[in-house]
C-alpha cells in the first residue's frame, strides 16, 4: 500500500487509523527491541495496519510462537493476509481487540508475553479504550509487556492506571515523532 492510499484510508477513519503515514521503520524497530523473541509463546499485535511492525515480528518470532494480528480496517487486514497469510502461525484477525478473549480461547493460547500496540488511544472513544486496556492487563501473563506509541503525553496517566510501571523512549525519526511506552504488567 502506497502511501497516497494510506492517507486516503486515514480521511476516511481518522479515529481507528490514528496516522496520516505508516510508521517509520526507526519507529518499527523500536517498538520491538525489548522483545525476547526465544521465549515468547504468544505476540499479540493490535492495529497492525499496513503490517510495519508485523514484518519485524514475523521475521524475529520463533517458528512455534503463535502470532496474533487484529486490524479493524478490511482493507488493512486484506492487506496483512497478502503479506503475511502464508506464515506458521500467524493468526490475522479483522476485529476489534476489545474481543481478544474470544480469540484466545479459539486458539488455544493461556500465556500472552508481549502485546505490541499502533491504537491510537488518543484518538478513539474513552470507553473503547478503558475496555481494551482492562482486557490487555488481564490476558497478559505477569511481567509481560504491553508496548504501544503515541505522538504526545496526553494518555500517558491513563494508560498508567492500568500499568504502574512504564519505561518510556522518543522516537524523532518518525511523522511525526513518538513516544514508546514499554508497559510492564505487575499483577
Amino acid at each position: 500500500m502506497n502511501n497516497l492510499s494510506f492517507i486516503k484510508q486515514y480521511l476516511k477513519n481518522p479515529k481507528t487509523i490514528g496516522a496520516i503515514m505508516p510508521s517509520s521503520k526507526y519507529l518499527a524497530h523500536k517498538m520491538i527491541e525489548d522483545i525476547d523473541f526465544n521465549h515468547s509463546e504468544c505476540i499479540i499485535e493490535y492495529g497492525s495496519g499496513t503490517g510495519v511492525f508485523t514484518e519485524g515480528l514475523v521475521k524475529n518470532k520463533s517458528e512455534d510462537t503463535k502470532l496474533l494480528l487484529f486490524e479493524y480496517n478490511e482493507d488493512f487486514c486484506k492487506l496483512l493476509k497478502d503479506k503475511f497469510g502464508n506464515e506458521k502461525n500467524v493468526f490475522i484477525i479483522n476485529d476489534s481487540c476489545e474481543n481478544i478473549d474470544t480469540y484466545l480461547l479459539k486458539y488455544n493460547i493461556n500465556n500472552v508475553d508481549y502485546i505490541i500496540s499502533g491504537l491510537p488511544f488518543a484518538s478513539l472513544p474513552q470507553k473503547i479504550s478503558e475496555k481494551i486496556l482492562t482486557k490487555t492487563r488481564k490476558v497478559l501473563k505477569n511481567d509481560g509487556n504491553f508496548i504501544t506509541f503515541q505522538y504526545t503525553l496526553l494518555k500517558k496517566d491513563f494508560i498508567k492506571r492500568y500499568f504502574k510501571y512504564i519505561d518510556l523512549k522518543r522516537e524523532f525519526k518518525n511523522i511525526p515523532p513518538a513516544y514508546v511506552f514499554n508497559c510492564v504488567n505487575c499483577k
